[in-house]
């Protein structure tokens, strides 16, 4: 079944579609008569949205005079930031800002599927892989900094040389399948949660699908937690016997 195509994605199709089909030719691919898709499309529009909004807030930030927005986004800020210091160490900062920066990326993801005219683009296996293949990368590249690659890579020994030859395949398979499971996660969640508020408005169309909606934004910020806060426990395995002997 063809995807159905947003007018924003139609727009992108009908005066940009050199754009994308120059990035297929680079990597290999066909081009296309429309290579845009919706996730695309959103998935910047999302980037473009986070850059403004923060763009705005930063001169505008006072001490003396906080705004509802700063106070809103200090407040989520500072429980990030707890959570960081509690489940990282005493050198969080170091990995901070790319937890927070995917947290507001996953929710504003999520919730911009509430607007009629949007989708949310955290419904396509391929934005969430994506997101999932960032946190992969990045913990494992923060572990190989933190301790060096070979102290890195004997930690997937385990604590006895002995059983080396059976921890060693269990922890490749149990690292590569963290990705996996925050791909599946959160595009399971919000595809869910997708088709259960669009169908119960194609039913009932008033009032009702209003609770399907507190529910998605409810979901949309559990599983924005839920992204960021799995990739500090990663980060935090992967830094973690660094910060013990630097202690």
């Amino acid at each position: 079944m063809p995807e159905h195509e947003l007018g924003i994605t139609a727009f992108f199709n009908d005066n940009f579609a050199g754009v994308a089909n120059s990035f297929l030719t680079m990597v290999g691919r066909h081009a296309a008569d429309r290579p845009w898709s919706n996730w695309m499309v959103m998935q910047l529009l999302i980037a473009l949205i986070v850059v403004v909004i923060f763009g705005i807030l930063k001169p505008r930030i006072s001490m003396d005079k906080p705004g509802g927005l700063q106070h809103l986004f200090e407040v989520v800020y500072t429980y990030l930031e707890q959570q960081a210091r509690e489940i990282i160490g005493p050198h969080y900062h170091r990995y901070l800002h790319l937890c927070v920066t995917i947290f507001f990326f996953v929710l504003f993801s999520n919730l911009i599927g509430i607007i009629p005219a949007f989708e949310s683009p955290t419904m396509f296996p391929p934005v969430t892989l994506g997101l999932a293949l960032i946190s992969f990368l990045y913990y494992n590249i923060q572990g190989i900094r933190a301790q060096g690659a070979w102290n890195y890579a004997k930690h997937f020994a385990g604590p006895m040389w002995q059983l080396a030859f059976l921890m060693i395949p269990i922890e490749i398979v149990s690292h590569f399948a963290r990705p996996l499971s925050l791909t599946i996660r959160l595009y399971a969640n919000m595809f869910a949660g997708e088709q259960v508020t669009v169908e119960f408005m194609k039913m009932v169309p008033l009032f009702v699908p209003v609770i399907f909606m507190a529910l998605h934004i409810f979901v949309s910020f559990l599983q924005a937690y839920v992204f960021a806060l799995m990739t500090m426990i990663y980060v935090s395995s992967a830094v973690e016997h660094h910060a013990e002997e630097h202690h």
